[in-house]
């Protein structure tokens, strides 16, 4: 990996992507000035941070250091400018989880794309376990995806070594600084924060609340407030198992895991840290979230019968892999429409056992059945297409615009949110696109969406690549063309973004 210089004026600011650490740090989208490369920067105001937040920075850019894998955020550069601290890192095309699911998958993806997102995630902290240290911040938010597909792990701010004075210690007891925000993550040893404390089993607990929040398109205990509502609402958000989930034991009567009872609804505020000690209790009384589909759901909140075929989201053929829609006009992925597989199930059990001496290690889940599924022989445009995306590809010509279509009048402001508002060429209404930033060697600007108002497929016009000058001996500029958006970034038809 080449070495990026560590000054300011090497790198161009271009857009505002994210905030972040206690709105003190700006995530900066950047070109590299000697070789064009698109990274993304990290920008922290120094002099607003008190000493505490300066060493809690000193530690994540010591791990940083230690840390190499494939599967981390590679860190390319980190010096002081003007009074900021500056986090140079590989720019990921394709967000964060948390960013897809927003954006595409509002009711959880599809079993195979959730495997390959876990796949890569165990791998990163396998290597982390390895090392000596506890990651603390697993969550949707932390997975990133680069423009190859490759899954990466971030949030080593929060991480903390379990080896003192040259000992690895067999329990820690530290709680992550800041880290109001993960609570719903957390297990319970974590919360509880009694003499026994934790390990790195506390990781695999994330784990299976990080696949419920993929799955279902939401974070288990996200919204609790510190007073718990009861009762079951129309259509629940959690669906919470009150048995220990172990293998077939703990389901409630009538029903496959707890099937009608144990529902549960938040509606108080989220992230005021508020709900940490109903939060506490549930975790501790054995209340477990599972997978919500047509398994998990009460039968008299199927309001509409599906068939094995079309009901099945897992690695087989089913409604979910052929990019439609139900009669009702729910996604194929909508909880009352999909089956995950029994091995999807029974990992996330696994992971959320409440005694951590049941829960395997990350190395151990790497073997289990549900990553089984074929995943070395499928690209991973391939299985974000079976999450119900759009199959069919953007194809551009060599020197510029789309091949077809209607285009769409681009607006003045550069962005990488859902918010900014487009105007339809075909019938001149405001519509909300997808923006992206694609790669291939260079950074293009370019979505694919289909307007609301007159279900016209719509696609952005592409600027000519910026290419490195050449030399007069050098060889010509390849005649490739620019790279089109990958299918599995184009959201269904019919359905905004």
């Amino acid at each position: 990996m080449s070495s990026f210089l560590p000054e300011g004026g090497y790198y161009k600011l271009l857009t505002i992507i994210g905030k972040g650490f206690e709105e003190l740090m700006t995530v900066n989208l950047a070109r590299y000035k000697p070789s064009g490369e698109y990274v993304t920067v990290r920008r922290v105001n120094l002099e607003a941070c008190t000493n505490e937040m300066v060493t809690f920075l000193q530690g994540e850019l010591h791990v940083s250091k230690l840390f190499n894998h494939p599967n981390l955020v590679p860190y390319r550069a980190t010096f002081i400018a003007d009074n900021e601290l500056w986090v140079v890192t590989s720019f990921m095309a394709y967000g964060s989880a948390k960013d897809l699911i927003g954006t595409h998958f509002t009711d959880g993806m599809s079993e195979l794309a959730i495997a390959y997102i876990l796949q890569g995630l165990l791998k990163a902290l396998d290597y982390i376990h390895h090392m000596g240290y506890v990651h603390r911040s697993v969550k949707a938010s932390h997975i990133l995806i680069s423009v190859d597909g490759r899954v990466h792990l971030a949030g080593l701010r929060s991480s903390l070594s379990m080896i003192s004075h040259g000992q690895r210690q067999r329990v820690v007891h530290d709680f992550p600084k800041y880290g109001v925000k993960v609570l719903p993550w957390l297990s319970p040893e974590v919360l509880q924060q009694n003499l026994q404390g934790y390990d790195a089993k506390s990781d695999i607990y994330s784990v299976g609340i990080t696949a419920c929040e993929l799955a279902n398109g939401h974070v288990p205990f996200k919204d609790m407030p510190a007073t718990q509502v009861r009762g079951r609402p129309a259509r629940p958000r959690l669906r919470l198992v009150t048995s220990p989930p172990c293998g077939g034991e703990g389901r409630a009567p009538g029903g496959p895991r707890g099937r009608g009872r144990g529902s549960r609804r938040g509606r108080g505020p989220a992230g005021d840290g508020s709900g940490r000690p109903q939060m506490l209790l549930e975790k501790l009384n054995g209340t477990v979230p599972c997978l919500l589909d047509t398994t998990t759901i009460p039968a008299e909140e199927l309001t509409i019968d599906t068939s094995r075929s079309g009901a099945n989201s897992g690695p087989g053929e089913g409604l979910a892999a052929s990019g439609t829609r139900t009669s009702n006009g729910d996604s194929p992925l909508h909880p009352y429409h999909r089956t995950f597989s029994p091995h999807f199930h029974h990992f996330v059990e696994l992971c959320l056992q409440r005694s951590p001496d049941l829960r395997p290690t990350a190395s151990t889940l790497l073997g289990h059945s549900f990553f089984k599924q074929g995943l070395k022989n499928r690209p991973v445009a391939a299985m974000f297409q079976a999450a119900g995306a759009a199959a069919t590809p953007v194809s551009h010509e060599a020197k510029g615009g789309p091949s077809g279509g209607s285009t769409v009048q681009r607006s003045k402001s550069f962005s990488l949110r859902a918010q900014v508002k487009e105007t339809c060429a075909a019938c001149q209404k405001t519509v909300y696109p997808v923006e992206r930033l694609v790669a291939d060697k260079f950074v293009f600007h370019a979505s694919c969406f289909c307007c609301k108002h007159c279900r016209t497929k719509l696609r952005y016009p592409l600027p000519r690549p910026r290419r490195p000058a050449r030399g007069p001996g050098s060889p010509a500029a390849s005649s490739r063309p620019p790279a089109a958006l990958p299918s599995f970034l184009c959201p269904p038809r019919g359905r905004r973004p």
